[in-house]
C-alpha cells in the first residue's frame, strides 16, 4: 500500500476542482513552502510533494489515470508498468549555484542544491518583469544537451552577452535542471533518446523477444546506459512484462547511488507460419 499522501489533499483541493483551481492551489502552496522562503525543516520535502502532485493533476490524462488507479498507476514496482512509456514525467528540477566572480564559470557548481517549481514562482510572486519590492528578475537562458550527456555529465562552452562561460552540467541532470550564475540562470533542456525513456532517475526501454523465447525461456542481451547486459527470460513470459534491473539507471545528482533500468519485454508474434509451425501452436492452444 502506498505511503504517499493523496495528491488532492497535498494541494488542498478535491476531485471536482477545475484546471484553474489546481493551478491556483499549486501556486499558493508552492509559495508557502518554497525552501528559499520557508526555513522549516520539512519545507523542502513538502515542496517536492507539492511539485509531484501538480505534475500529475495538471495533466488531463495523468489526472484521469490517477483518479482511477491512485499512486499505483505511476509506481513501476506496482506491476502496472504502462505509465513510464507514455512520455515520462519531470521530477522537480535542481538548481546548481555557480559563481562568476574571478572568471567565467571557474567555481565548483556542486553546492547549495535547492528545488524550483516547473514555472516561475518568483516571477508570479514579485511581478512579471522589471523590479518590484526590491527584487529584480534574473535573466534566463536555455542549453540543450543530448540524453547521454545529461546521464553522464558534460562541460559546454557558451557565449552570453559577448562573454564566454564554461558550464559543467552534472551527471544526472534532467529537463529543468537550473545552473545559477551570479546574474543569470541557465536551464537545461534534454533531447529525447531513440530507445531510452527517462522518469526521474529511472530509465525504461522496450526489448523485443521472439515468440519461442517467450514460451521456452532463455537469455538475451539488452542495451543499458553502460552497454550490453545479459538478461534471463523465464519460460512462459507474457508480453509487456516489466523486468527491473537495480542500479542500472541514472546517477543521482547528489551522488546517492543510481536509479533503476526497467526493461519492457515485447513479444514478436510471427506474421507467417508454416503448416508445421501452425500445427505445433494449435497443439499448445
Amino acid at each position: 500500500m502506498s505511503t504517499k499522501r493523496d495528491y488532492y489533499e497535498v494541494l488542498g483541493i478535491d476531485k471536482k476542482s477545475s484546471a484553474k483551481d489546481i493551478k491556483s492551489a499549486y501556486r499558493k502552496m508552492a509559495l508557502k513552502y518554497h525552501p528559499d522562503k520557508n526555513k522549516a525543516d520539512d519545507a523542502e520535502k513538502k515542496f517536492k510533494e507539492i511539485n509531484e502532485a501538480y505534475q500529475i493533476l495538471s495533466d488531463g490524462e495523468k489526472k484521469k489515470t490517477y483518479d482511477q488507479f491512485g499512486h499505483a498507476a505511476f509506481d513501476p514496482a506496482s506491476g502496472m508498468g504502462g505509465n513510464p512509456f507514455s512520455g515520462g514525467s519531470k521530477q522537480g528540477p535542481f538548481t546548481w549555484n555557480y559563481s562568476t566572480s574571478g572568471g567565467a564559470g571557474g567555481q565548483n557548481p556542486f553546492g547549495n542544491v535547492d528545488f524550483n517549481d516547473p514555472f516561475d514562482i518568483f516571477e508570479s510572486f514579485f511581478g512579471g518583469g522589471g523590479q518590484r519590492g526590491g527584487f529584480r528578475q534574473r535573466q534566463r537562458y536555455s542549453l540543450t544537451i543530448d540524453f547521454m550527456d545529461a546521464v553522464n555529465g558534460v562541460e559546454k562552452e557558451v557565449k552570453i552577452d559577448s562573454k564566454k562561460y564554461k558550464i559543467k552540467v552534472p551527471a544526472g541532470a534532467n529537463d529543468g535542471t537550473r545552473i545559477r550564475f551570479d546574474n543569470f540562470d541557465v536551464s537545461i533542456d534534454v533531447k529525447t533518446h531513440k530507445r531510452f525513456k527517462r522518469d526521474g532517475y529511472d530509465v525504461f526501454v522496450d526489448q523485443e523477444i521472439s515468440f519461442s523465447m517467450a514460451v521456452l525461456g532463455g537469455k538475451i542481451e539488452v542495451e543499458t546506459l553502460d552497454g550490453q547486459l545479459k538478461l534471463k527470460i523465464r519460460p512462459g513470459t507474457q508480453s509487456h512484462t516489466l523486468v527491473r534491473l537495480r542500479g542500472e539507471g541514472v546517477k543521482h545528482l547528489r551522488g546517492r547511488g543510481k536509479g533503476d533500468l526497467y526493461v519492457r519485454l515485447i513479444i514478436e508474434v510471427p506474421q507467417k507460419l508454416s503448416k508445421e509451425q501452425r500445427k505445433l501452436i494449435e497443439k499448445l492452444g
